[in-house]
């Protein structure tokens, strides 16, 4: 798979697409898309691993000299999608989200490879375990020196696993500023709102104040602002004025776990192109 993002100009979609024939690649699936308002153009390319000559480590090696000339601006990266790729999670005591994804991990739906699953509470400890995922338990203080060492233990148990995504299932703790930079575009949080409407504590209370009649969830990279990541994916259901708070909550759980799942797909899959604030998910 070769993704890459560019200054738009003419040629682009041509000088993939005949390095690629000249080797023999066989492209299967292909998606372009240019921002009018940045000129910014992206691509995402499949390619058949078997129609290469040759394999990933040299396929990137002379893409390399592809983006270089459309200039040091462009961004890109070739992988394999036949990795099985490694995630870890981090939770708190909700438990929805993570108890769908062990689900579609046992099954065969979602196929990855988590690691560990990481709690600030014990509590989802034994269905983790249950699954044969490795669970560990870091404790928060509510001192700023004990937050600061909780979040030294984590990034340690997270970073031995070098995981492809850090999914933050409901975590409820806000990373701290080194870590959202140590881990940028890796780490997905699922928020239970419509972002940006009701960033923040309580999103639920918040909608139910305003009476809104759509609630939904986002999923998103995790940033150092909070609750501003790049969007991935956003769902929404209805509700009325019949619902209360605890209605939104067992209703909005249904979307967060649906969101989360789908765009921790996307992004597995490399289907999701962040340029600035924005993204293009192919």
């Amino acid at each position: 798979m070769i993704s890459f993002g560019c200054p738009d100009r003419t040629g682009i979609v041509a000088r993939i697409s005949t390095f690629l024939a000249d080797f023999g690649g066989w492209i299967v699936e292909a998606g372009y898309h240019t921002d009018l308002e940045t000129g910014w153009f992206f691509t995402r390319q499949e390619v058949r691993a078997d129609s290469l000559p040759f394999g990933i480590d040299e396929l990137r090696e002379r893409f390399a000299a592809v983006a270089e000339e459309f200039g040091g601006e462009s961004s890109w990266r070739v992988s394999d999608t036949g990795e099985r790729r490694r995630v870890v999670a981090l939770v708190s005591k909700d438990g929805h989200c993570l108890h769908d994804l062990l689900g579609r991990i046992s099954s065969g739906e979602l196929e990855v490879d988590l690691r560990a699953v990481i709690g600030n509470h014990p509590d989802l400890g034994p269905i983790t375990e249950a699954h044969g995922v490795p669970f560990h338990h870091v404790p928060f203080g509510k001192a700023p020196e004990e937050k600061a060492d909780a979040f030294g233990q984590v990034q340690k148990l997270v970073d031995e696993h070098d995981p492809d995504a850090i999914v933050l299932a409901r975590f409820m703790q806000i990373l701290p500023p080194e870590l959202c930079e140590e881990w940028a575009g890796r780490a997905l949080n699922i928020h239970h709102s419509f972002l940006p409407s009701f960033a923040g504590a309580r999103p639920y209370h918040q909608a139910y104040d305003r009476g809104v009649k759509l609630i939904g969830a986002t999923c998103h990279y995790v940033t150092a602002e909070l609750d501003a990541g790049p969007i991935v994916e956003q769902d929404v259901i209805r509700v009325d004025h019949t619902d209360d708070v605890a209605d939104m909550v067992r209703k909005g759980r249904d979307i967060e776990k649906l969101v989360l799942a789908r765009g921790l797909r996307a992004h597995l899959e490399d289907r999701v192109l962040v340029h600035n604030r924005r993204t293009v998910v192919f």
